[in-house]
């Protein structure tokens, strides 16, 4: 292990941490009506005042956690209890079962409803993360009824919204990858911070049917991916384009949620079995002829139908850097380290904006910058990004201290 090389990628990590928290807090916050706008371009200035909701439940979280990690800041926690306080003040459909928004107006006025769950499961996330840093009960009610709305909903329960699914059910239905995967991700931040041994024991029972949904039903080995939409059954419905769809960045996203689980649980075949579907990933996603990760393959090598489909984004890189790195701690497989490297020196190059703070988001396949450059978006804010960087100085210091 070259500890010099590891150490000078962490002071990296920690400088761009510093540029990127600093710019969605000089830029971001709403200081009148609450919340965070991330609708920004390549300086911060806005470009849109309607507030994305799964981002006001992300940026509680970040700016909470960043409190876990490096001990609790008055400006992050102020950001964090803004956010939090937004989603409850303004982002909640009372009248539909507490189903939350998707988006709402500056002000908070509702705009958008959708099917997906996503908001109450970052909601949840938010209001977990930030019982742990403040002890205040309440937050933990919130998470806890949050998370429980949105089991309840992928697991057979009625919308109260009345919104139906994406397709009509009675022709196909089927299951998503990122049901699964997501309650995963937040079921671990609750087992980390919620005391009742019988809530404790709910979740460890939800994380490994997350678990086995997963390899259930959507890991197919034979096709050598992970498959975003199968049949009820896992049937891999190869007849249309979005049943042969492969996210390579969200297969690894997945893949260290299923590492985090494996190290809490001590299931050494279950690295074995995220390692696989890590290099499956890279292998369909990485371009041979210009770098980075394509954002949709097809897993029969068709035309995927997204018009994104060889785009680089930012989150799916972010999501390499952490998955690899956590592969090269826990399996100690140099291999790992490689792409942990190739990846940021990709990133360093064609993502990141000392000049100004935070990363570019979108990315032709060229790796040139759409125009005009975007910081930010309803579906960019800060959560991918400070994750990444928070949690791969973490492991670069467990790395160095084993050294």
């Amino acid at each position: 292990m070259d500890t010099a090389r590891l150490s000078a990628h962490q002071e990296w990590i920690r400088e761009e941490l510093d540029r990127c928290t600093a710019f969605w807090l000089e830029h971001g916050m709403d200081r009148e009506h609450g919340g965070v706008y991330t609708c920004l371009d390549r300086k911060g200035e806005i470009y849109s005042t309607d507030k994305s909701v799964w981002m006001q439940g992300r940026c509680g979280w970040i700016f909470s956690y960043l409190c876990h990690v490096y001990g609790t800041r008055e400006d992050w926690l102020a950001a964090a209890g803004s956010c939090i306080r937004f989603l409850e003040d303004h982002c909640i459909n009372r009248g539909a079962g507490g189903r939350m928004y998707f988006t709402v107006t500056a002000e908070g006025e509702p705009l958008r409803q959708r099917r997906y769950c996503f908001s109450e499961a970052f909601y949840a996330l938010a209001n977990a993360e930030y019982y742990g840093v403040t002890g205040e009960a309440e937050h933990l009610e919130r998470a806890r009824r949050a998370y429980d709305l949105y089991w309840d909903l992928n697991h057979g329960a009625a919308d109260p919204t009345g919104l139906g699914p994406k397709t009509i059910p009675e022709t196909r239905t089927g299951r998503s990858f990122g049901v699964p995967m997501i309650i995963l991700n937040v079921t671990g931040t609750l087992l980390r911070v919620d005391p009742d041994q019988e809530r404790r024991a709910l979740y460890e029972k939800r994380a490994a049917q997350c678990v086995e949904e997963i390899f259930k039903y959507h890991v197919k080995p034979e096709l050598h991916c992970v498959l975003e939409n199968v049949g009820p059954g896992g049937e891999a419905r190869l007849y249309y384009t979005e049943g042969r769809t492969v996210n390579p960045g969200h297969d690894i996203e997945g893949v260290w949620f299923l590492l985090e689980h494996a190290r809490r649980t001590g299931d050494r075949e279950l690295v074995k079995k995220a390692a696989q579907i890590f290099d499956w990933a890279i292998d369909a996603g990485w371009d041979k002829e210009y770098g980075g990760l394509l954002y949709f393959t097809d897993c029969l090598g068709k035309p995927p139908e997204a018009y994104e489909h060889d785009m680089k984004l930012w989150w799916p890189h972010n999501e390499i850097l952490i998955a690899s790195l956590m592969l090269y701690r826990d399996t100690g497989e140099e291999k790992y380290l490689d792409w942990f490297e190739k990846t940021l020196d990709y990133c360093k190059d064609r993502f990141s904006d000392p000049e100004y703070g935070e990363w570019y988001g979108y990315l032709r396949r060229d790796g040139k910058p759409t125009m005009p450059s975007t910081k930010g978006s309803t579906f960019k804010g800060p959560f991918h990004l400070p994750r990444m960087l928070c949690m791969c100085d973490q492991m670069l210091s467990e790395l160095l201290a084993g050294s």
